[in-house]
């Protein structure tokens, strides 16, 4: 059985959490809260120097950091993540987006200004560009989707969990989206697939939390 190490409402964390339930795939959960540096411990920085979350554990010891190889890696060999070459690279497109051109602005937004108390003050000097980068990446993908259902064809594929992370939490970034029609209803639609859970969720064979 894989073993996440994982924060709760963190986005990157809920990603991975969100791709094992879709999958059906039995995992047990370590709560590590970064707010109050549980990630800085050297037990913690032995398992990932860069001291970030999520951390999926190999039921034969290794460990995988970073979210988008976790969900590389467990959804390879499914129909999340396609065999044929072209359909992959569609799917690797949206990821490689998400991680240059949205996460460092609206979940960057969302992380500082509503999870780190005072957070706003502290990044007072980025608040513009992340407002104007974040809402060139909504116009992106809302352009996007007027047209399909999902980023990479007409099904959901990694690319759809990479995003809607961070997106159905724009609002906590201070990101309005009204305007995005085609975003809230890919939002809906994704939200209405099978094993799909809100970022709250926790399995049942959840483990206590990380010192």
């Amino acid at each position: 059985m894989f073993t996440l190490y994982s924060m709760k409402f963190s986005a990157n964390s809920y990603k991975a959490r969100l791709i094992l339930s879709m999958l059906g795939r039995p995992f047990r959960l370590i709560e590590v809260d970064i707010l109050s540096g549980a990630n800085k411990t050297p037990e913690y920085l032995a398992m990932n120097p860069a001291g970030q979350v999520p951390i999926l554990a190999l039921p034969d010891g290794r460990l995988l950091p970073e979210s988008g190889a976790i969900l590389n890696f467990v959804g390879e060999g499914t129909p999340l993540l396609p065999d044929e070459r072209f359909a992959r690279a569609e799917v690797l497109r949206w990821m490689f987006f998400e991680q240059h051109s949205h996460d460092p602005f609206i979940g960057q937004a969302r992380f500082w200004l509503h999870l780190v108390r005072g957070g706003r003050e502290l990044k007072q000097n980025l608040l513009e560009e992340w407002e104007d980068r974040g809402y060139d990446a909504l116009r992106v993908m809302d352009a996007h989707l007027a047209s399909r259902p999902f980023f990479a064809g007409d099904a959901v594929s990694l690319a759809d969990i990479a995003l809607y992370a961070n997106t159905h939490l724009a609002h906590e970034g201070g990101f309005d989206l009204g305007p995005f029609q085609a975003v809230r209803i890919w939002l809906q639609r994704l939200e209405r697939e099978p094993g799909f859970v809100p970022i709250g969720w926790v399995p049942e064979t959840s483990l206590q939390p990380s010192a």
